[in-house]
């Protein structure tokens, strides 16, 4: 009983420090040609990319959700403001964002975000 409860201890512990570890190298922030969003207006950056390399770990390739809450719908359920909200200041588990990710990296990640419904 107490092996499996520390193998899952450690399995738990493994599995969320994926979503504060820190980047070791920077995420491909900026795209070489600019990325339209659904307003029509250019983008600089680019925020699928900035998903990859900070999100995958807890959302999943697809948005899907692991450790982190499913993220495929979350623009029917949440504001571009509150996304911006949570990526600025954490929320539950999920750390904060601001600091490690630009404004402009937070808002246009913010902005894919609220397009999905």
């Amino acid at each position: 009983m107490k092996k499996s409860l520390l193998c899952l201890s450690l399995l738990l512990a493994v599995s969320l420090s994926g979503c504060g570890k820190s980047k070791s190298t920077p995420p491909p922030a900026a795209s070489a040609t600019p990325a339209a969003t659904s307003s029509g207006a250019a983008s600089k950056v680019d925020a699928q990319a900035l998903f990859k390399a900070n999100c995958v770990s807890c959302h999943g390739v697809n948005l899907e959700g692991s450790v982190g809450p499913n993220l495929q719908k979350v623009g029917g359920k949440l504001s571009k403001d509150q996304i911006t909200a949570i990526l600025n200041n954490g929320k539950g588990a999920m750390p904060s964002f601001k600091g490690r990710l630009s404004d402009d990296e937070i808002n246009s990640l913010a902005a894919w975000l609220s397009e999905k419904k």
